[in-house]
Parts: structure tokens; sequence; C-alpha cells
């Protein structure tokens, strides 16, 4: 079976520091809805690193952690 790692897998690391729109996809997010959701604090900002600019998996870990659940029903009341 052949694997193709994209640019941040490479020699199987897994990155600390993601770029905007895998930043995005790691949450399962549009990059648009992750900038909206950096504007209003519920992602983390950016690091930077130089001039390249790269979000925290760790801070994304920990945002993530910190979204609200959806309530629902409990299928025991049923």
């Amino acid at each position: 079976m052949t694997t193709h790692a994209n640019d941040n897998q490479r020699g199987g690391i897994v990155p600390r520091g993601l770029r905007r729109v895998d930043a995005a996809s790691y949450i399962c997010i549009s990059p648009s809805l992750f900038d909206e959701m950096v504007r209003d604090g519920r992602m983390p900002g950016p690091r930077m690193i130089n001039s390249r600019t790269v979000w925290d998996r760790f801070e994304l870990d920990e945002a993530f952690e910190a979204l609200p659940r959806k309530e629902a029903a409990n299928p025991w009341d049923a």
C-alpha cells in the first residue's frame, strides 16, 4: 500500500505548528470559519516563526476541548 504524505507529515513527523488551512482541516472546518473563530476568540491566534504564521496544534486541542457540546436527549429517558 502506498501512502502520500503531505508537506507536514514527511518522515513520519507530526507537526506541532500548522499552517492556516491545515489548522482548519485539523479541526474539520473550512478556512473561512476558522478565521471567524480566531477573530472571536474560540480558536487561538497564530504564532510567528520569522515571517511564517503557524498555529500551535496543542493550543488548537485546548480550544477544541473548550467548545460547547451539542445538547442531546438522554436515550434512557425515552
